[in-house]
This record gives structure tokens, sequence and C-alpha cells, in this order.
């Protein structure tokens, strides 16, 4: 709504004498000795007053351009934070923060935008949405660690979401909402050995899945043991992403980066066959009209069903087992790590290698070749 000036008019500001001045609705104009007019602003935002220069009459500067100063100061403050000078900050809360991170990675193009935005939604903000970013410290980030424990979230899930908080704060630093981030503790994992099922406890998944109510579980059990791609991967694929000639998924937000992930001739076929009973205008291989993204956003509790289904224990088994799963048996098959990274995606030869698990039965056979090849005489 235009503002309306009963003092601060247009023909008043012209006829202002030297040394005389004017305000109204946070604006001053003060005509100095030798002609000119200076514009400032004062006012409250967010409890926070702010005195501004806008600028010279000389210059061009007008009435319109302070008002339009002190709009952009609102609208800020409303989106993310006060644009106050060095040292002051807003107290923001953490809710809006966390808006404004998501917003602001968006923007920006960050990655894993979506396993963050539901962290912070579902268990960061309802823990300490209310508290102002630069008041959070250890202590709480403890706190809140003792009560995810307490809801049966274990250390490794705890972890992920800290790496969102920390992940949070450096851009928080960056962009100058906070000063520094608190300090943020992460708990060890324990010895790092993968969890994984066997082919019979995956044909027991498969069937289960096939079996389920739910349309979207089967498809992506099969999508997930035949290729490893985490859940966000394969619940966020489109149609188009599918090249069936080169036999690829292609992978625009991965966590390393974009990729292409190659499939099995079996899981061709299969997305194939699944294509054919969406509609031609689909835009996701698992559309959800009744999710605000327009496709599905996770499979939690139809996983857990199938899970239980399969005589296996949904506390145990869980959706990032399936990409333990797929990667632990290439590794076991022999297949060169190098190899198994280009499939898996994953940053780091190390990060891969922790799916050779020392106990293996791969690594027994490797031993026995190894005796018989040298055969010392002992």
């Amino acid at each position: 709504m235009a503002l309306k000036y009963s003092t601060l008019t247009r023909a008043s500001i012209k006829q202002l004498a030297p040394g005389k001045k004017l305000a109204e609705h946070g604006i001053t104009v003060e005509r100095s000795q030798n002609g000119d007019a200076v514009y400032r602003i004062n006012i409250m935002v967010d409890g926070e007053r702010i005195h501004r220069v806008v600028g010279r009459e000389s210059d061009g500067v007008t009435r319109q351009h302070a008002e339009d100063m002190i709009a952009t100061l609102r609208t800020r403050a409303r989106e993310e934070r006060l644009d106050l000078p060095k040292g002051r900050k807003i107290a923001i809360p953490f809710k809006e923060a966390a808006e404004s991170y998501i917003k602001r990675l968006k923007e920006e193009g960050g990655k894993t935008i979506e396993r963050k935005e539901r962290t912070l939604e579902l268990y960061l903000t309802p823990a300490l949405g209310t508290k102002p970013l630069s008041k959070i410290t250890s202590s709480d980030l403890a706190v809140y660690r003792a009560q995810r424990l307490k809801a049966g979230a274990k250390d490794a899930t705890i972890n992920r979401e800290m790496a969102v908080v920390s992940h949070l704060y450096s851009k928080a630093v960056d962009w100058g909402w906070v000063a520094a981030k608190p300090k943020i503790i992460r708990a060890k994992e324990g010895d790092g050995r993968i969890a994984y099922l066997t082919p019979d406890q995956c044909a027991r998944i498969i069937a289960a899945a096939r079996n389920d109510l739910s349309p979207h579980i089967h498809p992506f059990c099969v999508i997930a043991l035949s290729t490893s791609m985490r859940m966000s991967e394969v619940l966020s694929i489109k149609p188009e992403h599918l090249d069936f000639d080169k036999r690829r998924i292609f992978i625009p937000s991965a966590k390393a980066g974009q990729r292409e992930q190659p499939m099995t001739k079996g899981l061709s076929d299969f997305l194939k066959a699944q294509l054919e009973s969406l509609p031609d205008d689909a835009e996701w291989l698992f559309p959800n009209s009744a999710s605000k993204s327009g496709r599905v956003m996770t499979i939690r509790k139809a996983h857990r069903r199938v899970v239980k289904a399969a005589g296996l224990n949904p506390d145990e088994v869980l959706r990032h087992t399936f990409r333990h799963t797929a990667i632990t048996h290439l590794v076991q098959a022999g297949v060169d790590l190098p190899t198994v990274q280009k499939v898996s995606g994953h940053k780091t030869l190390a990060m891969v290698a922790r799916y050779a698990h020392a106990n293996g039965e791969h690594i027994d056979a490797a031993m026995d070749n190894l005796e018989q090849r040298i055969a010392l005489p002992i």
C-alpha cells in the first residue's frame, strides 16, 4: 500500500529552506546551507533500530529511494535477517534460519537439499525452532542427541542430523547471520562394518514387496537392490532420466554431484514395463498428487511392513541397507573397487573399501588362491 504524506510532500521538500528538515514515516529530509538535501531513514525492524543515510538530492536521490530502502530492509528481515552493520545481528530463531537456509541452498544449487529439508522439518526444527540461532550451544545439541537416542534413533542417524546442523551454521557464518558456530560433537559409529542382506533375504524382500498394498514399494526395492542408489535418488527419478539404450539412470543431484547410474538388463526391462503403467504426462516415476513436490518423498512405513513380512527386523534392515547390500555383493563378486565406486557413486575409494568385509567368503577364497599360487614349503 502506498504511503500517504501530509508533512513530507514533494512540494514541501522542494520549498524546504536551508538548515531546516522534515520527517515522516521514518524518512527525514534535511536541507544543508549549500542548498543540497540529504535523505535519511530511522526505523524499527524486528526490534532493531536502523539509521541509514540514503543519499543526496544532488545525486538524484528522492523520497522514493528512501521508501524503497525501507521496503527492502523489511523484506530481508522477513525472509532471512536484518542487513545490519557488522557485529549487529538479529536474534533469528532457528526455525526461520532453517527456512531461509533451504531457500538459499535452492537458489545456489546446493546438494541433497531434500534430505536436509526433511531432516530439519521432522527433527531439528521441532526441537530447536524457537531458540535464537546465535544462542544455541553445544549443550543444547547434546540435549538434542540424548532426546533422539531416547526416541530410538541410532548414533549414525543422529550424526547425519548433526551434519545438517553443521552445514547450516557454516552457511550462516558465510552469510553473516552469526559470528561463529557452536562445537558440534559427533558420536563414534562403531567399527564401521556394514550390515547387508543375503541373496535369500533379498528374494524374500522382493516377494513381500510385490504383495504389499503400496504400489511404490516393489519398484523401490527392485531399483535400490539392483543399483545401490540412495532412497532420495530412487524416489527422484523422472522418466526422462532413464536411458534404455545405454542402460543408464541420470541422477542430477547425487550426494557427490550429478552422475549416471548403470543398470542391469533385468532392471532396464522392469523399468520399461513400469513406465508403461504410468500416464503419458507423468513427471515422476514415483508420483504422488498429494505431495507438494508431486512425488513420493519417503517410503518408510511401507518399507517397515515389507521387511517385517520378509521375516526380518525393520529396526535393523533400513532403507539404506539396500544400498549396503548391492555394494557389498559387488565387492564379494570380485569386482574391483574403482569399478564399484563408479556404480555406487562414492567420492573416495576409502569409502568403498569399508564394504570389503574381513569375514567375507570372497576374502577366504582370495587367501586360498594365494596359498595355491605360492605353495610355500612350510
